[in-house]
């Protein structure tokens, strides 16, 4: 399964209710979704997106349909980030991390968090 195509910002919005409720109906997901929330044929028009891109599925309740994400989060995370690693870090994990350090986009107690999980998988 790692031929997705990446998601758009409002497909992944839509993708990230899906997978934590498990499942649901448009409206369900509109409920979900903050102010100001998008009309219920734009949210159906992204979900039938998705399903046209293979990450859910449905099952249809007489003219409803009830939509279930067909891939989970970590696969479509694991292909996002090989995506991220690949394409702007050379394939290196280390220059990853370098990169993220320099913006300070880590705090000192994350940093420790990694040593202690590096640590532990030596």
């Amino acid at each position: 399964m790692n031929e997705f195509k990446e998601l758009t910002k409002a497909e992944e919005q839509i993708m990230h209710e899906l997978w934590e409720m498990g499942g649901g109906f448009v409206k369900d997901v509109i409920e979900r979704l903050p102010e100001p929330k998008p009309a219920y044929n734009t949210v159906s028009t992204i979900v039938r997106i998705l399903e046209t891109k293979g990450f859910v599925t449905h099952i249809s309740f007489g003219k409803s349909h009830q939509y279930r994400p067909k891939i989970t989060k970590e696969e479509y995370k694991k292909v996002i980030t090989g995506k991220l690693l690949t394409n702007y870090f050379d394939n290196s994990p280390k220059r990853m991390l370098s990169f993220f350090l320099e913006e300070k986009q880590m705090d000192i107690k994350e940093l420790d968090d990694i040593l202690a999980l590096l640590n532990k998988h030596k």
